[in-house]
């Protein structure tokens, strides 16, 4: 059973947007009161949140679609529809969030750190907020536009101040239960650690954490072994400790070689150069395992490395490689520099910008791509003739009108607005009527000004009545 994942895909889908409402208010002696419909609630967001309770991607694994709810359509009587729910997704600390590409969209670091992996969709607004001087009564509503939907990879890279990095056995596992309070499995075969393992130390006053990777083998960078999956996991870290074992059973294996085919995958992964280094000579409470360790030591200074050498069987020498490690951690935090505070700069838009852009295709459409065009055909009912023809005089103010003249648009010319895979093609008519002329003056509703046929025959039959009744009073005298 998998109980850590550090990698998952994740389908998350934003709630659509709620319709807005077309109502007319009614009540007794006032048949048409004006419009009073309410606009339709926005759709839930889709928000990624740092947790330090949460250590692994599990959740997401066995759960990769994720949906927020959607708004509520708006009603009559001016009563607006109901927000839809953001959905919270808890992430672990560290978590990096990229598109299919691979492209890094967020690097959610520290306590409370959020992404909006998914945008609610905007509601639509009722013909009561689309009511105007000229379009008293608007018999048509917006409609919500639909909630964001894209596939996101989320990778898990621990963030710890120490990586423990070293072949199979080397006895990383044994080193982090001994300096920490972690509980890392153990045992005397190959791959006994399975997943990152992370512990907490203090020596001191300097608290940091220690993470304890994989064994690493040839070809890890390639994705050999378990390698490729975790040495993600130290790239955060502040300092590399190379963990050698002294006491190998494997005849072909010596700490000193086993130390430069560990920097050579290092390498091969890149981005961990700066790094400052640490070697750890393991096992030394065997006698073939101090006696070897006597004998590489000097060599390994040569090169520049601080040596320690410990047993974690034994506990010898652990608190001074601890203390060594909260001074390499300290200099490497003090070194950092401060962040200084986000600053919020808000840049609107020229007013008089356009917005779109209007292009000939090669089969001689003209696209229009622009984010208000594209969002203005979402949100209309193309089966109510006055939405669309609302929908043609917004585009004629954009301007969309003069520039499909200016790129050689005539009269019966196809006109796509929107991406390929989901547009609205149309033939142009420069004038854009779009069938509103069947509702008078647009914008205008004349059930308000024009006669009702019912209220009109019931006054002929109240005055017939009255009418019969004076000739009964004429012709009878008492």
């Amino acid at each position: 059973m998998t109980t850590f994942v550090d990698r998952v895909e994740l389908h998350v889908a934003a709630g659509n947007g709620g319709h807005g409402c077309a109502s007319v208010h009614r009540e007794k002696f006032k048949p048409l009161g004006g419009p009073d419909g309410g606009n339709g609630g926005r759709g839930g967001d889709v928000t990624l949140v740092v947790d330090q309770d949460i250590t692994t991607l599990l959740d997401y694994h066995h759960s990769p679609h994720r949906k927020a709810t959607n708004g509520q359509p708006g009603a009559g009587d001016n009563r607006s529809g109901k927000d839809g729910q953001d959905l919270v997704l808890p992430v672990p600390d560290g978590t990096v969030v990229l598109d299919r590409n691979g492209n890094v969209l967020a690097d959610l670091v520290g306590q409370g750190t959020t992404f909006v992996a998914g945008q609610g969709g905007r509601g639509g607004l009722g013909n009561a907020a689309l009511a105007s001087a000229r379009r008293k009564a608007p018999g048509f509503a917006l409609l919500g536009e639909p909630g964001e939907a894209r596939d996101v990879v989320l990778e898990l890279k621990t963030v710890a101040d120490v990586a423990l990095v070293g072949y199979p056995s080397a006895g990383k596992s044994s080193l982090i239960s001994v300096l920490s309070a972690a509980r890392p499995k153990i045992a005397d075969y190959p791959f006994t650690t399975l997943v990152p393992n992370l512990g907490v130390v203090t020596a001191g006053s300097t608290v940091y954490t220690i993470a304890d990777v994989p064994g690493l083998i040839p070809g890890a960078s390639q994705g050999r072994g378990l390698g490729l999956e975790f040495l993600r996991h130290v790239e955060r870290c502040s300092v590399l400790v190379h963990v050698l074992d002294t006491a190998t059973l494997e005849s072909d294996r010596d700490p000193v070689s086993d130390l430069d085919m560990i920097e050579e995958e290092l390498k091969q992964y890149g981005g961990l150069e700066d790094r400052p280094r640490i070697v750890v000579l393991n096992k030394i409470d065997i006698p073939d395992g101090q006696d070897l360790a006597d004998m590489i030591r000097p060599d390994l200074e040569a090169r520049g490395y601080r040596v320690f050498e410990v047993s974690a069987v034994a506990r010898t020498g652990l608190k001074e490689l601890s203390f060594a490690l909260a001074g390499v951690i300290a200099e490497a935090r003090a070194a950092k520099p401060v962040e200084a505070a986000t600053r919020i700069v808000i840049r609107p838009k020229a007013v008089d910008e356009v917005g779109f852009t209007v292009t000939k295709e090669e089969d001689g459409l003209y696209r229009v791509r622009g984010e208000k065009p594209e969002r203005w055909v979402r949100q209309t009912d193309f089966n109510n003739d006055e939405a669309v023809g609302y929908l043609a005089d917004r585009l004629n103010r954009l301007g969309v009108e003069d520039e499909l003249m200016k790129a050689g648009a005539r009269a019966g010319d196809g006109v796509a607005i929107g991406a390929e895979d989901n547009a609205v093609v149309f033939d142009w008519e420069p004038t854009m009527a779009a069938g509103a002329e069947m509702l008078g003056r647009r914008g205008e509703d004349h059930r308000l000004e024009a006669p009702r046929p019912a209220a009109q025959r019931r006054r002929d039959r109240e005055a017939e009545r009255d009418e019969a009744q004076r000739e009964f009073d004429d012709f009878n005298p008492f």
